[in-house]
């Protein structure tokens, strides 16, 4: 038996971003991108894991606003105008570049990448990379686990019970809809957890939720084991897991991580910056606004305005060393717990936003692929797996309540609730309590009722979206995010006004619902 366990952890969240009023959007981009850059990667290293026997396991929360999107024809469909386009600017830039060996090369990479990214989109997963996803995890090596319905905060939602259960709710039944069970696990939307809250996943049957360090190393009574052994919340008998913040800050830390590396990527300097607008004008959206088209051509160099092309083999070969780093303090890490947990494996949970992984860090999914490599044919001290495999092997668990937490800055709710965002609230609150208000006056409703039931639900999830605030507080792209917010409780507003005066106005309804049509199978009695 291994001295310890590490449980790799990927957080796969976007929010719902469909626009079909529009013919071209460009917010869309953030799915694109990270289907281009993350998903498919991803999806690649664990096809090339299975092909050579590796024995591995990664545990990945896909949140059904992400499943959503992956599944929708008409983003699906823009993907593949999407990825077109790059491949198209990838041959002009084989031409333009072809005086330039220091860039030419990175021309034909970035080209063979789109192609063989369309390729894999279309042609292997029929358009929908959920596919991919599920066939790892039928095989038992990809531990798959659901989201709030969309990723709304649940701490701030607390003031209203069943607004909370609905978010944890619908994320298991959407989660089921998309790989045919219930899951077992939770990533709690910004790890964002109250008391109370694992009551509504117990409800759901969630076994257990990932948490940030402070609610388990402070939880009460004290964990024994710290945060290196899961404990179960008292009552609810739901296991709460900890971020172990040593693994952690070698990848996420802004002076030791991994990704800052002067060898990476350079993820600043993009090609729709730093080439002629009218060269580059067939490429951007029909709004002719600059953005990034992932093709990038120089490395992070170091502190300077003075960028150095970008070299992959040498990047490569940083990242196989980054991942030999990381499995040798994580063996170190768990040699020096085995003397404290009285025999017990130490568990190392170390969770990233997926995201992190090929779209900011280009070389991520290489690291990722380095990392399984190496735990699993050069050493035998720490070894992957996934919490329900965990829990089999070790059903003695303390029982211990954690505490409010998040693993947003200071630890709680500051990001999403200060005076940048603050004035949605009341908006929330409000519109949570004439959503239990209305389902549960409406009990034999009549089919358009019914509908008009159902998208004020909508329409309430979407406007609960922890991803407006924290956009609001960071300062980017925040009109669109009060957009979104204002749109979505507006919406909401006039349906309550519609059904409680019995004037469902039904061609704007079936605007509305074109418009947000995520969660087919939704039940506004959830409410009730």
């Amino acid at each position: 038996m291994p001295l310890g366990y590490l449980c790799l952890v990927l957080h796969a969240h976007l929010p719902f971003v469909r626009h079909p009023e529009y013919d071209d959007f460009l917010e869309e981009d953030w799915l694109y991108e990270a289907i281009t850059e993350t998903y498919i990667p991803l999806l690649e290293v664990f096809e090339s894991l299975e092909r050579d026997g590796v024995n591995w396991r990664v545990t990945m929360s896909i949140t059904p606003t992400l499943a959503a999107m992956l599944s929708d024809p008409l983003l699906q469909f823009r993907y593949v105008r999407h990825i077109d386009n790059l491949i198209a600017l990838s041959v002009k830039e084989i031409e333009r570049t072809r005086w330039q060996p220091e860039f030419h090369g990175l021309a034909q990479m970035y080209h063979d990448r789109f192609t063989r990214a369309k390729d894999v989109f279309v042609k292997q997963y029929g358009n929908n990379l959920l596919h991919g996803f599920r066939r790892f995890f039928e095989a038992g090596k990809l531990e798959l686990i659901t989201s709030g319905a969309t990723h709304g905060f649940l701490p701030l939602m607390n003031v209203n019970r069943n607004a909370v259960r609905a978010q944890v709710e619908l994320g298991a039944r959407e989660f089921h809809r998309h790989f045919g069970r219930r899951p077992q696990g939770m990533w709690l939307p910004e790890c964002g957890f109250i008391p109370g809250v694992d009551e509504a996943m117990r409800d759901s049957g969630i076994r257990y939720f990932f948490t940030d360090t402070h609610a388990v190393l402070f939880a009460e009574p004290r964990p024994k084991f710290g945060i290196y052994a899961p404990i179960v919340c008292p009552g609810t008998g739901v296991a709460a897991l900890a971020r172990d913040t040593e693994s952690s800050k070698q990848v996420w830390s802004a002076i030791e991580g991994y990704p800052g590396d002067y060898q990476y990527r350079d993820f600043y300097r993009d090609v729709g910056f730093d080439l002629d607008y009218e060269y580059l004008r067939p490429h951007l959206h029909q709004n002719g606004i600059r953005s990034h088209l992932g093709m990038k051509y120089f490395k992070i160099t170091g502190l300077t305005d003075h960028k150095h092309p970008y070299e992959p083999r040498a990047a490569l070969n940083k990242a196989a060393d980054h991942a030999g780093n990381f499995m040798f303090n994580r063996e170190k890490q768990v040699e020096w717990l085995s003397g404290a947990l009285d025999g017990r494996p130490a568990l190392i949970v170390a969770p990233y936003d997926a995201e992190l992984y090929g779209h900011w860090w280009f070389e991520g999914p290489d690291w990722i692929n380095f990392l399984l490599r190496k735990l699993h044919y050069d050493q035998q001290t720490i070894k992957t797996i996934t919490v329900p495999e965990y829990l089999d092997r070790f059903p003695k668990i303390q029982i211990s309540q954690p505490g409010l937490s998040s693993w947003g800055y200071k630890g709680y709710c500051e990001v999403w609730l200060e005076g940048s965002n603050d004035w949605i609230y009341p908006h929330l609150h409000e519109d949570a309590d004439r959503m239990v208000e209305m389902s549960q006056r409406f009990t034999q409703p009549n089919p358009l009722e019914r509908r008009a039931l159902n998208q004020a639900a909508r329409e309430l999830l979407l406007a609960q979206s922890s991803d407006w605030a924290f956009i609001l507080k960071t300062g980017t792209m925040v009109e669109y995010a009060k957009q979104r917010t204002t749109t979505h409780v507006l919406n909401f507003n006039h349906l309550y006004e519609q059904l409680k005066h019995n004037q469902i106005d039904e061609p704007w309804l079936s605007e509305v619902e074109r418009r947000h049509n995520l969660f087919p199978d939704i039940d506004y009695r959830l409410y009730a």
